[in-house]
């Protein structure tokens, strides 16, 4: 597929959530695509490879919480158990100037990461090699961020436990989801890590002729965590909150 159509299917997705994607922006976008594609052939990124749905379910889905991060005036963001990049990287091709932390447990894809950063030209990019829960306990990265995500990782329970720790007080962290309906009850994970659900999207994204829904809750943190969590790695998937 051309780059000219490509750049139409991005551009078109994003501006249905208010964000311009410049030529300049597309150019990195189309970099990364290359990449991503290159490097999947010889280690497991992703099961989306082919050029409009990495366009729509990767790159535009990434897009969508770029108003919120705007909107919010997050001078810094991490992106927990990035994978393959998203959506932490998407969201700073469109906020360069936001100090970005990339974490994942896999040293193959911080190879990987690197490569796109040191490609695409993006720069105050942290490339961290850890588990969450180890991350979480680090003084240099706990209740550091005034926003915090992560993008098809873990249910609810879990995943506010692996990413609350990173959160300020006030900050907000974003869980991007599939369909709400299939979430476990997270009350009680909110309760014991200080979060309140203030705001949620849901919107479908369109590649061809497939359908998407998308669903994304933004948690506020309201007031520091007891520093019992997140508790050791594991525990957490085994006794969630």
């Amino acid at each position: 597929m051309s780059e000219q159509k490509l750049y139409d299917i991005l551009a078109k997705e994003s501006k249905t959530f208010g964000v311009e994607i410049t030529k300049e922006m597309f150019e990195k976008f189309y970099i990364y695509k290359r990449l991503l594609q290159e490097w999947n052939e010889k280690m497991n990124l992703t099961a989306i490879t082919d050029d409009e749905s990495i366009m729509v379910k990767h790159f535009a889905d990434s897009v969508s919480i770029v108003p919120f991060v705007r909107e919010i005036g997050a001078k810094n963001a991490a992106d927990i158990g990035t994978g393959a990049g998203f959506p932490g990287i998407p969201l700073k091709i469109c906020c360069p100037e936001l100090d970005l932390c990339l974490c994942d447990s896999l040293a193959k894809r911080l190879t990987f990461l690197n490569e796109v950063c040191r490609q695409t030209e993006l720069k105050n990019v942290d490339i961290v090699h850890s588990r969450a829960e180890d991350l979480g306990r680090n003084p240099k990265y706990r209740e550091k961020f005034d926003f915090v995500t992560a993008r098809a990782v873990a249910a609810m329970p879990v995943l506010l436990e692996y990413c609350m720790p990173f959160v300020k007080v006030g900050g907000y962290f974003a869980a991007m989801k599939g369909n709400p309906e299939n979430e476990p009850d997270f009350n009680n994970a909110l309760k014991l890590l200080n979060g309140k659900v203030e705001k949620e999207d849901d919107f479908l994204l369109s590649a061809g002729d497939e359908k998407q829904h998308r669903h994304i809750f933004y948690v506020k943190k309201v007031r520091q965590i007891s520093t019992i969590y997140p508790r050791k790695a594991g525990i957490a998937t085994k006794k969630p909150l």
